[in-house]
């Protein structure tokens, strides 16, 4: 069997350790990877620079499944394509990995389908997201509405902070557009932890939990990030927490996608506040988590 692993960072290269453990593969494509995956035993490092090159060479080598990493292929739509030419892909399709791509439209989703997440109010106009602070309790949670890297949620402190931000992210427009709108929500205090799981669009297995460190500094302190490392298991996600968690919120998330008509087959992840009145849904990934996904795949044995 050949698989192609599409991204470039230390979750490309976990998952590239991982599957060439497996008697089954004979060839793994990394595309572009990393000095990581050139490394590791039947791992060959290809230099693809769009989804149309991507998808001719899985074509031209018969690629039994590829595997996606980064966000921004999937919602460029390259399972849709893959799927288009009968190629094998991991991942969701443009419209299901909106639950990734816009917090406006996830948090929406949660509120149709009571999926458990935190009080919010979504914005497009400057003026009245800052009227909406002016009346706010601290800390609040501001949201760009699309792909940031990492780095489109702040927790504003106060009244200042929030206004900073909301400059950043509409007016100065730093994340070209992502950040246009927003969405602003209510502090949660709690636990945070990851949960990954895999999906075929009815059937769901979930991984064991994890923990990332989102800010930069030691201490907890500085700006979010995309996670400067993570652990695995979070330790307070005991069972009972890991059963509501797929009853409450798995299970509806994916029963709710089908009904609205998109496609999910591949990792979904939840990023979860362990609240003192239960899991509650911070935030969706339509893939793999970085760096959640480097503990996991060390700790997963099957």
């Amino acid at each position: 069997m050949k698989v192609m692993i599409i991204g470039s960072g230390g979750r490309e290269h976990a998952l590239a350790h991982k599957l060439s453990q497996s008697p089954d593969i004979d060839c793994i494509y990394c595309v572009p990877g990393n000095g990581g995956t050139a490394l590791e035993d039947k791992c060959f490092n290809v230099e693809l620079n769009n989804i149309e090159e991507i998808s001719a060479f899985a074509l031209g080598k018969n690629i039994d499944y590829t595997f996606v990493g980064p966000e921004a292929y999937l919602v460029q739509g390259i399972t849709d394509i893959f799927s288009q030419r009968k190629l094998k892909i991991i991942g969701p399709d443009k419209k299901a990995s909106m639950l990734e791509s816009s917090k406006s439209y996830a948090k929406e989703f949660m509120k149709k389908y009571n999926v458990r997440t935190a009080a919010y109010d979504t914005f497009s106009e400057y003026e009245k997201a800052i009227d909406y602070i002016l009346k706010a309790d601290f800390p609040l949670v501001i949201k760009a509405d699309g792909l940031a890297g990492g780095k489109g949620v702040v927790i504003a402190q106060n009244y200042e902070q929030a206004v900073e931000t909301l400059n950043f992210f509409m007016k100065e427009d730093i994340f070209k557009g992502s950040g246009k709108t927003v969405v602003i929500e209510e502090f949660l205090k709690g636990f945070e932890t990851s949960v990954l799981a895999a999906v075929d669009g009815k059937t769901i297995l979930p991984f064991i939990s994890a923990k990332d460190h989102k800010q930069a500094y030691d201490g907890n302190k500085g700006p979010n990030t995309g996670g400067m490392g993570a652990y695995s298991p979070a330790p307070v996600y005991r069972p009972e927490i890991a059963d509501f968690t797929l009853e409450k919120i798995l299970k509806p998330t994916i029963k709710g996608l089908k009904a609205e008509g998109r496609t999910y087959r591949g990792v979904i992840y939840a990023g979860l506040m362990l609240t003192p009145g239960g899991p509650k849904v911070l935030e969706y990934n339509a893939r793999f988590g970085d760096p959640e996904t480097q503990p996991v795949l060390m700790r997963l044995k099957t």
